[in-house]
């Protein structure tokens, strides 16, 4: 292996145990540790673009670190419930830079069909969630658009090209839509046992998955 293969490797093992501090800190109710972990472990996602180098696809990767910025801007403002509408706006502009980022790869992505379901996937959520969305209800909308948007055009690079990378991006997303649907659920309809597990356990899987497939293909290993 590389030298920035290994790097690699030892930061997915600190963002592996980050997490499970985090997560662990949060079901114990530890504030102050948890809002450390937090965005600690998002740190670690981001710092892993940064030992992926290639001069052709700089346009990408700064998309990429950008995107993930403003997730960690989300995850702070997430800490607490007063910031709730800020801490979505932080993470739709996430989405929109993710989407914008795959499209630097591929171009944009018109797969009809997974559109179609997507959207559909979409809007059976918000219906689901409108009767308890409040003043909330706009926000959520434009959201629920913008992750849509993000999901089909990750999607649509795995669709386009049948290649590990794309392949993690396409789980990637889906981890994100669903750990999202969690946060939407326990915040909206009925708070769950070890919701912060299931919905930080998918969500660091999901931008992990992010980084290190943007670290292949920024190494020209996208294969």
């Amino acid at each position: 292996m590389t030298g920035n293969v290994k790097v690699r490797s030892g930061i997915n093992l600190l963002i592996f145990c980050s997490a499970c501090f985090a997560i662990f800190t949060d079901y114990m109710g530890r504030e102050l540790l948890y809002s450390i972990f937090k965005p600690l472990t998002t740190i670690l996602v981001i710092s892993i673009l940064f030992f992926g180098k290639n001069s052709g696809l700089i346009r990408f990767k700064n998309i990429m670190v950008a995107a993930l910025i403003f997730c960690l801007l989300g995850d702070m403002l997430l800490l607490q419930d007063k910031f709730f509408v800020f801490g979505l706006g932080s993470f739709l502009i996430a989405h929109l830079l993710l989407a914008y980022g795959f499209g630097v790869l591929e171009s944009f992505q018109f797969q009809w069909i997974s559109g179609i379901l997507f959207l559909g996937l979409g809007l059976s959520i918000f219906f689901w969630l409108k009767p308890d969305l409040g003043n909330l209800e706009i926000p959520v909308a434009v959201y629920i658009l913008a992750i849509c948007f993000m999901a089909w055009q990750g999607f649509g690079l795995w669709l386009k090209k049948r290649i590990l990378t794309y392949a993690l991006i396409a789980i990637a997303v889906f981890l994100f839509m669903f750990s999202d649907t969690m946060i939407a659920v326990n915040k909206f309809k009925s708070p769950f046992p070890l919701s912060g597990v299931v919905v930080l356990g998918t969500y660091w899987m999901s931008i992990t998955l992010i980084a290190n497939a943007a670290f292949l293909i920024l190494k020209g290993q996208d294969t």
